[in-house]
């Protein structure tokens, strides 16, 4: 039997679940049809979704890498390092994330560099910060309300 996981969270609602997909299908429609109920009847609470979007992004993120970086408190840890930068990238505007961008930004910028940057992304990745995706990564809520955007 092929077995299938699933996690999402909706505002206040959440669901995780493992099974066939058939029954996992089942279960987030019932999730689903309960959460727009719930955020409908709640307009204070935001959908998780929403927190990607909540920071401004492109020409409006002007600070610099080494200054963010810093105010982040990344100085001394690598792993978190590479979650700063490619957070300081998104506010930036760039549209995929990647292990060589992070790396290149913080060169061209002058910080450290990495180690091994795709260890860096695996380590982000086991603790929920980031998930990997078509050939790059993006930045889970999870790693977005550890840098202080929700």
């Amino acid at each position: 039997m092929n077995s299938t996981k699933i996690e999402i969270s909706v505002g206040p609602v959440s669901f995780s679940g493992e099974g066939d997909q058939a029954w996992l299908a089942e279960q987030l429609d019932k999730v689903l049809k309960a959460a727009t109920g719930i955020a409908a009847s709640s307009p204070r609470e935001r959908p998780m979704s929403s927190v990607v979007d909540s920071t401004p992004v492109g020409g409006e993120f002007t600070i610099s890498l080494s200054s963010y970086i810093k105010e982040k408190g990344g100085e001394a840890n690598q792993v978190d390092r590479f979650l700063i930068t490619a957070d300081w990238l998104r506010l930036r505007g760039a549209k995929s994330l990647a292990t060589a961008i992070v790396s290149k930004a913080l060169t061209e910028n002058h910080q450290k560099r990495l180690a091994n940057p795709a260890d860096c992304l695996n380590k982000n990745v086991s603790k929920g910060f980031c998930e990997k995706s078509d050939g790059g990564f993006f930045i889970t809520p999870e790693g977005l309300r550890k840098l202080g955007h929700a």
